[in-house]
């Protein structure tokens, strides 16, 4: 499912038109970044968790000339799955 889709779905289960519900979506998506954006963590009770995540530096290798290279730290964007969501799907 992409974006559009997702949108579909909410106009139909909201009965809003498709362009208010991209609008709901997009407000949705927007809201979650800008929170991780600060440092947040984004709860959905039932649903999951979205955070920020540190990811350590580390030695990798450059696979066509097996040179070894450094990979710096950055910050990663997680989600973990809650409770209600991992029931659906299994």
């Amino acid at each position: 499912m992409n974006k559009e889709e997702l949108a579909d779905q909410v106009a139909l289960g909201t009965g809003q038109t498709k362009k208010q519900a991209m609008a709901a979506v997009d407000a949705v998506f927007a809201s979650i970044t800008g929170a991780l954006r600060r440092g947040e963590k984004v709860t959905v009770v039932g649903f999951g968790t979205f955070q920020v995540k540190a990811r350590a530096p580390r030695e990798g290798r450059n696979p066509k000339t097996g040179d070894r290279i450094h990979i710096p730290s950055r910050k990663v964007a997680s989600f973990t799955a809650g409770k209600d969501l991992k029931a659906e799907v299994n």
